[in-house]
């Protein structure tokens, strides 16, 4: 029998999903990052479905440096957000620290109008 070996981020993201779950009335928001990229998505685990979805790999916002393109995604999935009729989320930050580029796009989704 092989025994699977989790990283550090992947046993805190397991831990995590444990507990946070998206439905209907609140979905999850979700975040990515790559060395490079950051992505967000707004997925309502009820029904499987990604609602609404951003990332840094546009041609604009790939110029940005990180920080900037973090700014930039969350104020993105906020309006996306919004124009599904989402206002109330929770928040997934994927076994990542809270600090950083994952803190930025919260904040900057938070001040967009979105709650969580």
């Amino acid at each position: 029998m092989k025994r699977i070996i989790l990283s550090n981020r992947d046993r805190i993201k397991k831990r995590i999903r444990a507990k946070v779950k998206g439905t209907a009335e609140r979905p999850r928001l979700t975040v990515f990052k790559s060395n490079k990229f950051i992505y967000a998505q707004i997925i309502d685990d009820t029904s499987g479905k990604t609602l609404a979805e951003a990332n840094s790999t546009l041609a604009k916002i790939a110029k940005l440096k990180k920080m900037e393109a973090s700014i930039e995604i969350g104020k993105m999935i906020a309006e996306k957000a919004k124009k599904a009729n989402i206002d109330k989320v929770v928040f997934d930050r994927n076994g990542y620290i809270f600090t950083g580029r994952v803190f930025a796009l919260a904040e900057a989704a938070r001040e967009a109008g979105l709650n969580f």
